[in-house]
């Protein structure tokens, strides 16, 4: 009869490893390998005491800890009062990036917000653009001098007094589906009188829907280098506009980036921007002085 120690009943054989121990190292009982079995080199790592080569995988070793590396971020030096470090990276933080002088000229200043607070402060009236004398800003929109599609639409209207002029502001909103922003700024003036078609804009600025209008120069060279007056005839109101030294005086000391049109009974500017109370107050001004020159002729 066989027992556990008969292994099921097969013999041990003495070649299969039944005098095998676990090395001390890796936990064994530090007992000697068997005489048969040959003594190994030990294997240091490079560095340590007996000079072993044996292989071992690159970076094995990490390097010594920096005695002088900083423990904690108080101990890296104190920061520059109003310096805010950028997220680190790869390579640390840095510091943040500033943003050029053309690109504060021309970034979005757009703040319906705040433009809506000065008109109420100013005793404005404030609607949404659906209002039934709202009815006539769509007619503004369409005829612009801007690349004005179906999906613009008046937004943000503002309407009161400012010094001599009844004026409307309020923004041109590009909506389609969830993306909505206001792309233009356009302040505009009612004016009694029949108005001619006329276009008022920076010569750098390509021109839009001009077939059938004829340049009027106003004989001053410096200010039709950089103003272009267009109409659809050569009459008293285009000669007076140009010809107003006041006008041409204001323009010049401009950016050169408004426009004027007439249309639907009003004299408008429109740049590219949304509204802000300086930018309303700088078209206020322009439309009052473009006004008075034209109010002679009408």
């Amino acid at each position: 009869m066989s027992s556990p120690r008969d292994r099921d009943g097969f013999e041990e054989r003495p070649d299969e490893g039944s005098g095998w121990r676990e090395p001390g190292h890796l936990g064994g009982d530090g007992e000697q390998p068997p005489a048969d079995r040959p003594e190994q080199p030990p294997t240091d790592r490079p560095g340590e005491s007996g000079g072993s080569t044996a292989w071992q995988p690159p970076g094995w070793d990490l390097p010594p800890a920096e005695p002088d590396r900083p423990a904690s971020p108080s101990q890296a030096g104190p920061q520059t009062a109003g310096e805010q470090p950028a997220p680190g990276g790869l390579f640390g933080s840095r510091r943040p990036r500033q943003p050029s002088e053309l690109e504060r000229v021309f970034a979005y200043q757009g703040d319906a917000v705040g433009a809506q607070g000065w008109a109420v402060q100013q005793g404005w009236a404030i609607s949404d653009g659906t209002a039934p004398e709202d009815a006539v800003l769509a007619e503004l929109v369409r005829t612009a001098p801007v690349r004005a599609t179906k999906d613009h639409r008046p937004a943000g209207v503002m309407r009161g007094r400012y010094g001599t002029l009844d004026l409307v502001a309020f923004d041109v909103l590009y909506a389609s589906g969830r993306y909505a922003v206001p792309e233009y700024a356009v302040t505009a003036a009612p004016v009694l009188g029949a108005l001619p078609p006329l276009r008022l804009s920076p010569a750098r600025f390509w021109k839009h829907r001009t077939g059938g209008l004829v340049q009027v120069p106003s004989g001053d060279p410096g200010f039709d280098t950089r103003w272009v007056l267009l109409t659809a005839e050569d009459g008293p109101a285009a000669r007076a506009l140009v010809g107003d030294a006041t006008v041409r005086g204001l323009l010049l000391g401009t950016d050169d980036g408004d426009e004027f049109w007439t249309a639907a009974g009003h004299l408008a500017a429109i740049r590219p921007d949304g509204h802000r109370p300086q930018l309303i107050e700088h078209h206020a001004r322009l439309l009052t002085a473009l006004v008075a020159a034209l109010a002679p002729a009408l």
